[in-house]
């Protein structure tokens, strides 16, 4: 096989993965890659998840978020209890201790967005207020991302490979 189609085989294959991978910074918070999942038709509810990095020396609280695209969003946390999975609305919203970092991901802390008005599909990038307790609103975008990507980015980044 051409080394040259190789190459670019090989850049065609990554680029769409490289483009997905965003963050955002304001003030003391980082926001790291926002992502959903596609919903199937007629579904209610859909999915987001982040990392928040709080470089501050206090600590802050995520109290809720709002986009267009549902009628709610909602904090939830899921957790195994007795072999079954349960989630539960965490209504005083989510602490980020001072300096330290809280990964919204599957299976543990998530956003619920209720009520979608229309399903949710991969490629697309949905707007997302997230509203802090300081008062701080930060505006992001959820990429929606394929089935299974989740796992992916994390198998990459523990095999020594950064998505930016």
């Amino acid at each position: 096989m051409n080394v040259k189609i190789l190459i670019v085989s090989l850049l065609m294959a990554v680029m769409p993965v490289l483009a997905v991978a965003h963050d955002y910074t304001q003030s003391d918070l980082k926001i790291d890659h926002p992502w959903s999942r596609p919903t199937p038709p007629g579904g209610p509810m859909g999915v987001g998840y982040l990392t928040i990095t709080n470089t501050g020396d206090s600590e802050v609280t995520l109290t809720g978020a709002q986009t267009p695209r549902a009628g709610n969003v909602s904090i939830h946390e899921s957790s195994m209890n007795n072999g079954m999975m349960s989630m539960k609305p965490m209504k005083q919203g989510l602490t980020i201790p001072a300096g330290k970092t809280v990964e919204l991901k599957p299976h543990s802390y998530h956003l619920m967005l209720e009520k979608l008005r229309e399903p949710l599909a991969e490629g697309e990038r949905i707007p997302l207020a997230l509203e802090f307790n300081d008062g701080q609103t930060v505006q992001v975008e959820l990429t929606v991302e394929p089935l299974g990507y989740g796992g992916m980015k994390k198998e990459m980044e523990q095999s020594g490979h950064q998505m930016e």
